[in-house]
């Protein structure tokens, strides 16, 4: 039965994840007799790619694109050119969006401007859509908060590991009480010495653009916890250090291209290879001066590398989580203890599954929007005290986020009005308790001390989610 299990069959049998209709839903002004007027600021490989192209070649019956925005020109005609657009493109987004009038504004920008972007089309008459994380601190956060509820629109935060199946059958088996109350959840992600690394390559690496990993990156984990749980953080304790990359290599050069130890450095990467990654940035550097081979090792780096945190969550759920981006290996482990049981889920432990892919092949696949025919199958582990374990199998297709980025596509773009049970389209408040954990661990860590979220916005946090 599994050699005749077939993506398109799998596709078919769960096309309900797709579905639903949002609690307060931005998606309902999308309900129009044309196409959809999209306007999207940054045009960097994850806005020309999953938000720019993926877009026009599975949309073009619902949606066109106005326009495009970016500071970098070059950066900007090579996306337009790699997306097949044919719109006009802008260096100053309040011109894009008064001469384009878009329904929808769509914002892959550095982390730290999602705000400017996400206030200014707000304010401007647009509907938004961002990129996780929200934004990078608890100040942007309030001033979104308080521009969406001024104005008469909406904002779409784009969290997509929550609709890979595999996150939603652990959702499915909380939500049915399967192993009773939650009282604690051990979380743990690896990032491997070929994605981690990445990002200490790139703008992320310094905290004035990304907010550290514990907003850029952690952000996808604890709104898998937000969502998991249905209840919101209430106070964080964590530690942090940067150990591995930063001023802590033994050398180190301008960026990899001009680099005299690239013999003997194992981070050693040639953007040179990638010929889209080369026509995107490296022939674009002289208009922003925006490096993306950066060296690891250079001392502006000042994020963690390892990170540990206890949250304490309003319905009494204690969460042990932690981050490593300098693991042998990638991938991540989750186990919930329930006063009737457990639940033990993972991805890409090599230890308990065989695979002959390499790390880097493991990212390439999980970022391709290329599935393929053939499902595989991932265990989660259902145990219920006094009895046998369970073991659950689930369809599983590495590419897109295991599955996540056409499914939160689907829903925001083609199936806005279909139930949606177990709420996995996420709005301004997601995305504000998920980076709002992040920002507290930041300060815990500063500080010494526990953090308390309602301290940071005019949030409540809830024992249980609406």
């Amino acid at each position: 039965m599994k050699n005749e299990f077939t993506r398109r069959n799998f596709l078919t049998s769960i096309s309900m994840l797709a579905a639903g209709s949002m609690l307060a839903s931005p998606i309902k002004s999308f309900g129009l007799n044309r196409k959809l007027r999209v306007c999207l600021v940054g045009t960097g490989i994850r806005g020309s790619g999953f938000w720019g192209k993926r877009l026009m070649e599975e949309y073009p019956d619902l949606l066109e694109f106005v326009g495009l925005c970016d500071i970098n020109p070059g950066r900007l005609e090579y996306a337009k050119k790699f997306m097949g657009a044919n719109c006009p493109t802008f260096v100053d987004f309040e011109k894009m969006v008064t001469e384009t009038k878009p329904d929808l504004i769509i914002v892959t920008t550095k982390d730290a401007t999602h705000h400017e972007f996400i206030i200014k089309g707000l304010e401007m008459g647009s509907d938004v859509l961002t990129e996780k994380p929200l934004t990078t601190d608890e100040f942007k956060c309030q001033a979104i908060l308080d521009a969406e509820r001024k104005s008469k629109k909406k904002l779409i935060v784009g969290f997509n590991y929550r609709w890979s199946p595999y996150m939603t059958k652990v959702k499915e088996l909380l939500d049915k009480n399967s192993i009773g109350k939650i009282t604690s959840v051990d979380f743990h992600w690896y990032l491997n010495t070929y994605h981690g690394a990445d990002y200490f390559r790139r703008w992320h690496g310094q905290r004035e653009s990304s907010g550290t990993l514990w907003i850029h990156k952690a952000t996808h984990h604890f709104d898998l916890l937000n969502w998991w749980l249905d209840s919101d953080p209430a106070e964080v304790f964590a530690y942090g250090a940067l150990d591995h990359y930063g001023s802590n290599g033994q050398f180190r050069g301008a960026n990899c291209r001009n680099c005299d130890h690239q013999a003997d450095c194992k981070f050693h990467w040639d953007i040179t290879k990638d010929a889209h990654l080369t026509n995107l940035y490296v022939k674009n550097e002289q208009h922003d001066g925006y490096v993306r081979d950066n060296c690891v090792f250079r001392h502006e780096i000042n994020i963690y590398d390892k990170m540990s945190a206890q949250i304490k969550y309003a319905n009494d759920a204690v969460v042990n989580y932690s981050l490593t981006t300098y693991s042998p290996f990638e991938g991540w482990h989750v186990a919930f203890n329930g006063m009737d049981g457990r639940i033990e889920a993972w991805l890409d432990i090599p230890y308990h599954e065989e695979s002959d892919l390499r790390q880097s092949e493991l990212h390439a696949k999980e970022m391709s929007q290329n599935g393929s025919e053939d499902m595989d199958y991932k265990p989660v582990i259902l145990h219920k005290t006094w009895q046998k374990h369970e073991v659950v199998q689930v369809g599983f297709d590495r590419a897109g986020h295991g599955g996540g980025d056409e499914r939160l596509q689907d829903k925001i773009f083609r199936n806005q009005s279909n139930p949606d049970p177990l709420k996995h389209a996420a709005g301004i408040r997601d995305g504000a308790m998920s980076m709002l954990i992040g920002v507290a661990a930041r300060k815990s860590i500063e500080s010494g001390h526990p953090v308390r979220i309602a301290e940071l916005t005019d949030l409540e946090p809830r024992a249980k989610r609406i």
